[in-house]
């Protein structure tokens, strides 16, 4: 008979986390070019997938990559070493993970990743607008991914919290940070439909307002119920601040964009407003971690319970 397999190791291991925050570092600025190839409208300066103008994409001469060429062809190189980090993260998940869910997880994000690449050439390819709107939209859920990925392979999440820290009615704080991310992404969408057709500036505005609305719920109920669980206040209040730099954001964008009132470069009309898509991700990827933190915080006061009954069983 052969040997039997060995099991997975239990010991945590600190690599999955560290690539898990290196894909965040690197997807992060591959959502800012991507929103100036947009901006600029640079999404078909290199007419031709998976190849650039005939040439290898990874050996296409620095010396051509003048004007438009440059952020698209950019946006690829990026997107590249975006893909190599995930599949390094995905393959070292399984190697060093004992959590099945974790690792069909990761395995998810490679998929994802792989997906997002595909609608990125296809875009280009098939001259589709729409491919170009789904495109931005999974860009978005794929960065939130990795912030949750960041999360739960962290040396945090395996721990138990004190039961001072876990929540006593965490479900429905829960709920309402899972409400606002959803909200968020939504956010996303339309902002990505506006970004490519100029259309849906109501529903922006709209959904802006209920962000806005539950991001201040947040706030309110954690200060006032939970303001002596470790970190929950300051992730709220982090989210906050985004919210507020955000709606900055916006409005100038608007002013710049759509209308006379605010007279801006175009250069910096397009900094304006890819910084505005930049900052609905990164309050995207914090509504993602101050959901999955409450999550914990909430399980945990169960978690802790039921050792404090096994406890006195035992005792007696």
């Amino acid at each position: 008979m052969g040997t039997p397999a060995s099991p997975r190791p239990s010991v945590f291991s600190i690599w999955p986390h560290r690539l898990a925050v290196l894909l965040v570092c690197a997807t992060f600025p591959l959502l800012f070019i991507g929103g100036l190839v947009t901006g600029k409208g640079a999404g078909l300066a290199v007419p031709d997938w998976p190849t650039t103008f005939g040439h290898n994409m990874f050996f296409y001469p620095w010396s051509k990559m003048v004007g438009n060429i440059f952020y698209e062809h950019s946006h690829r190189l990026v997107a590249s070493f975006v893909g190599l980090v995930t599949i390094a993260f995905t393959v070292t998940v399984w190697l060093r993970e004992s959590r099945a869910w974790l690792r069909w997880l990761a395995a998810a994000a490679l998929a994802l990743v792989i997906v997002q690449g595909v609608l990125g050439g296809l875009r280009v390819v098939l001259l589709e607008q729409t491919l170009a709107i789904v495109h931005a939209a999974t860009a978005q859920a794929f960065f939130a991914l990795t912030v949750g990925l960041a999360v739960l392979t962290s040396k945090e999440w395996r721990g138990l919290p004190e039961p001072m820290n876990s929540l006593n009615d965490g479900g429905r704080l829960r709920r309402l940070c899972l409400a606002t991310t959803a909200l968020i992404y939504t956010q996303v969408i339309i902002g990505a439909v506006l970004r490519h057709t100029g259309e849906r500036v109501d529903a922006h505005l709209a959904l802006a307002a209920l962000v806005a609305l539950h991001t201040m719920l947040i706030l309110i109920r954690i200060s006032r119920n939970h303001a002596s669980a470790y970190g929950l206040q300051r992730s709220a209040l982090a989210l906050f601040a985004l919210l507020l730099l955000q709606l900055l954001l916006g409005t100038v964008s608007y002013l710049a964009k759509f209308t006379a009132a605010l007279r801006v470069p175009i250069d910096a009309t397009v900094i304006l407003t890819t910084t505005h898509l930049a900052c609905g991700a990164l309050m995207l990827g914090s509504a993602v971690a101050l959901t999955l933190k409450c999550y914990r915080l909430s399980t945990a006061r169960a978690q802790n319970a039921g050792r404090e009954i096994l406890t006195e069983q035992f005792s007696t």
